[in-house]
């Protein structure tokens, strides 16, 4: 009787922790309350090494000695009389003040669809590098991608360049100690972001970076949703072909994808990569200007996605392969749909995650009777994230799912450029063309088992 009484007074004392932790993520702690009545006592054990909010090194606008002047750099580019005829006070206002990085100007984009036009670019602008090399991954694979990308790192190191390279301790927890091994011996520096070990016991493992960078001699860099591994390349039977959204830029917004990385890189090694070779001045005159997004659980996104959808007036397009929006993000979602904005979302029509998976699907239904048009893209695994609005898009490694919002390490990009969006849209509607699109009336005849599915998914929906 007495370890009955015991154990029971352990669960309360677990539950009552968790109501006190998360008090202000109501919906985290039901996820996890779940958990622990399916495993009674044992599900308190993950809570304690996943559960802990973030505490690394969180940086601020003057943390180290180049923010203030890139800043500062930047600013002096960027056309103010023209923002004010394409983005409202309101917007301007938000990523003035919100964001971690100025709206800068002179770039030139390329938007790249194909997996293998943007690794034969990134391998290309690798090839011709004269001083460094900067590398980011949340997935780095020693396939045959990834071992052809290591044997040029190796090369380019023993010529002379500086050669660095992150990764992500969960994403890229099956690279090979052999392969990171002959990279160190070459001369190319490593870093790994929260290794898995490590990482659980000091309670981020929740907390992944999910950004993909590369950044050539400060002059260019490359973002989006690819990684390095044979799938992207469409090379993996179950997948297919992959559809995803990468970038290249060149101009003053490199500063601060450069930016990104090199603070990554002292959160991992603990010291700043400093001179003004990682920080050239740009003598780039091209006619687009930006805005680079670095968001992380230090500095979330949200604000900026639900900005982006509450602002439409006449469209808003979505392309996610992970749909998981917290209620006020369906909620802004709703109201734009309602208030005859034209919403349409495509999501993949073959999983790659069958839980989260089934989480999307659970808001499909309130969503179609909300009147969002939603697809399902037919063509292989649909693994881009855009979102366009009105006439600005948000595109990077960003889902659209809670997780991304504020517990991911993220790269993104908001575009002001018409020409930019334009290409996007263009992409969007292309995608359309080979996706289905989900009605409602046959949506609802799906198998209660299914239903069932779904309703658990969605429960846990805030872990994912």
């Amino acid at each position: 009787m007495l370890w009955i009484i015991a154990a029971f007074s352990l669960l309360i004392i677990q539950i009552i922790s968790i109501l006190i932790i998360k008090y202000r993520r109501p919906d985290k702690a039901v996820a996890w309350l779940i958990i622990l009545f399916m495993f009674p006592l044992v599900g308190f054990i993950p809570y304690c090494f996943i559960a802990r909010k973030y505490n690394g090194r969180i940086l601020g606008r003057n943390s180290d000695p180049f923010k203030a002047e890139l800043w500062d750099r930047s600013s002096r580019r960027i056309p103010e009389h023209r923002l004010n005829d394409t983005v409202s006070e309101k917007m301007y206002t938000l990523f003035h003040n919100k964001l971690t990085a100025p709206i800068t100007a002179c770039h030139e984009t390329t938007v790249y669809t194909e997996g293998e036009e943007a690794i034969e670019a990134i391998l290309e602008s690798i090839e011709a590098a004269k001083h460094h090399v900067h590398i980011e991954f949340y997935i780095f694979r020693d396939d045959d991608l990834g071992s052809r990308l290591g044997r040029l790192l190796i090369r380019k190191a023993q010529e002379g360049v500086k050669v660095r390279l992150l990764y992500d301790g969960v994403g890229s927890r099956s690279l090979g100690k052999t392969f990171i091994k002959q990279l160190r011996q070459a001369g190319v520096e490593i870093g790994c972001f929260s290794p898995l070990i490590s990482s659980f016991f000091k309670k981020r493992l929740y907390y992944r970076n999910h950004r993909k960078i590369v950044v050539v001699d400060g002059t260019i860099g490359f973002f989006g949703g690819l990684n390095i591994g044979d799938e992207y390349l469409g090379k993996d039977p179950t997948y297919g072909y992959w559809r995803d959204t990468h970038y290249s830029m060149k101009g003053d917004s490199v500063l601060w994808i450069q930016y990104t990385f090199l603070t990554d890189w002292y959160t991992v090694k603990g010291k700043w990569v400093t001179g003004p070779a990682y920080y050239p001045v740009s003598d780039h005159q091209g006619g687009e200007w930006a805005q680079i997004v670095k968001s992380g659980p230090d500095e979330p996104i949200h604000e900026l996605i639900f900005s982006f959808i509450v602002s439409a007036k006449k469209r808003l397009y979505i392309e996610t392969p992970y749909f998981v929006p917290d209620p006020g993000i369906l909620l802004a979602i709703k109201t734009a749909v309602l208030s005859g904005v034209d919403v349409r979302i495509i999501i993949p029509g073959t999983p790659d995650k069958k839980l989260v998976y089934n989480c999307t699907l659970s808001y499909v239904q309130e969503m179609l009777e909300a009147g969002v048009r939603f697809y399902c893209y037919q063509k292989g695994f649909l693994h881009a994230k855009v979102l366009i609005s009105d006439d600005l898009a948000c595109s990077g490694s960003t889902n659209m799912d809670m997780r991304s919002f504020s517990d991911q390490f993220e790269l993104n990009a908001v575009f002001f450029d018409r020409k930019i969006v334009d290409r996007l849209v263009q992409d969007f509607f292309t995608d359309l063309g080979a996706s289905q699109e989900i009605q409602l009336s046959e949506f609802e005849k799906r198998p209660t088992l299914q239903k069932m599915r779904e309703i658990f998914s969605r429960l846990l929906s805030p872990l994912f």
